[in-house]
């Protein structure tokens, strides 16, 4: 592997998710023996916690870690960067009707999608975790139209995450024996899990369930009425629980994204669940920011193709696509596509 070392922006890097984030990248969890530079951004409120943050990185000695530089100007953030972890967001705030959080947030992702075309490294590439992720990324690589849009991605890495750990509590399994899962649409609660074409230990989650719950009809039901919601509302669940979001977890799904878009995903483990604008694949109008089944070989992720979807998921995944075309039509109005 290429030992030049290797800058990684994060945006919000004083933020709770960044901490969770920062360390692992140091310790090479996210690109093997790589090493790398940190570059953290922040609003200058959030200065004095990135700071405090590069200090105990410096207190940890990392071998691969090479320096780390704290801004809050966003061109010297994305200078020379090849991965760009955009996290910080706006989060909805009490009374915020949806259209007002998408302008709020078009206000950070265009100016940074500039930012990145402007300063970046060639080969940049970049994950939205900031919400709403999908159309974030759009914003992002709207604003940057002379990088390859599907440079641009979103993370529904932890939704997928999020059903391979209720398969595997349901089933008594390891995560390491569930392949296949899917995840469609937008990261919000539309979203669809798909368990179709999914196996654990080699055979069909479905029939797994059946055997498990005693029928098919219960089997469908817990899919319809746990799984799927729960899912698709996993966040807010831990919001409830644990008082706050999840941090952890999403910084943990970024980690799994970018390491197997750079490093490649072995071919025994079956896909992964990524957002990326779609060239029309299962009907998706083109330049939707979707989340589909994807494969890497490290070059870049690929949408898995030709799989079939009977009536239920199909309008499932229809009501999540017309959500994120919904949102891309709210950002267009306001000039920023």
């Amino acid at each position: 592997m290429d030992r030049a070392p290797l800058t990684v922006t994060i945006t919000g890097a004083g933020g709770q998710i960044g901490y969770a984030l920062l360390f692992r990248i140091a310790a090479g969890d996210m690109l093997g023996d790589r090493p790398v530079r940190l570059r953290l951004l922040e609003i200058p409120q959030g200065m004095r916690s990135a700071e405090g943050a590069a200090l105990e990185l410096q207190d940890c000695a990392f071998p691969l870690l090479r320096d780390v530089e704290i801004t809050d100007d966003p061109g010297t953030a994305f200078d020379g960067c090849s991965i760009a972890l955009l996290v910080g967001s706006r989060p909805r705030g009490p009374g915020m009707e949806r259209a007002d959080l998408l302008a709020a947030n078009a206000g950070i992702f265009g100016p940074q999608g500039a930012a990145i075309q402007a300063h970046a490294a060639d080969d940049v590439r970049a994950v939205v975790v900031g919400n709403p992720a999908n159309t974030n990324a759009l914003i992002a690589a709207a604003s940057a139209p002379d990088i390859p849009a599907g440079r641009f991605t979103a993370l529904t890495r932890l939704d997928h995450n999020r059903a391979v750990g209720q398969l595997t509590a349901m089933l008594d399994a390891e995560a390491a024996d569930i392949r296949d899962v899917a995840i469609w649409g937008n990261h919000s609660a539309t979203q669809f899990p798909d368990v179709a074409h999914a196996t654990v230990a080699g055979r069909p989650v479905m029939d797994a369930l059946t055997e498990r719950l005693g029928s098919e009809g219960a089997a469908t039901a817990w899919l319809d009425e746990d799984f799927v919601p729960r899912v698709a509302r996993r966040g807010a669940e831990i919001i409830e629980v644990r008082g706050s979001s999840s941090v952890a977890s999403a910084a943990n799904a970024t980690i799994d994204h970018v390491r197997d878009w750079m490093l490649g995903r072995a071919p025994e483990d079956g896909w992964t669940s990524v957002a990326l604008p779609s060239q029309g694949e299962y009907g998706v109008p083109e330049g939707l920011v979707c989340s589909f089944p994807a494969t890497s070989d490290g070059s870049g992720y690929r949408v898995v193709e030709g799989l079939a979807m009977d009536e239920r998921a199909r309008a499932r995944f229809e009501v999540s696509v017309a959500e994120l075309a919904a949102e891309r039509d709210a950002v267009a109005a306001l000039g920023v596509l």
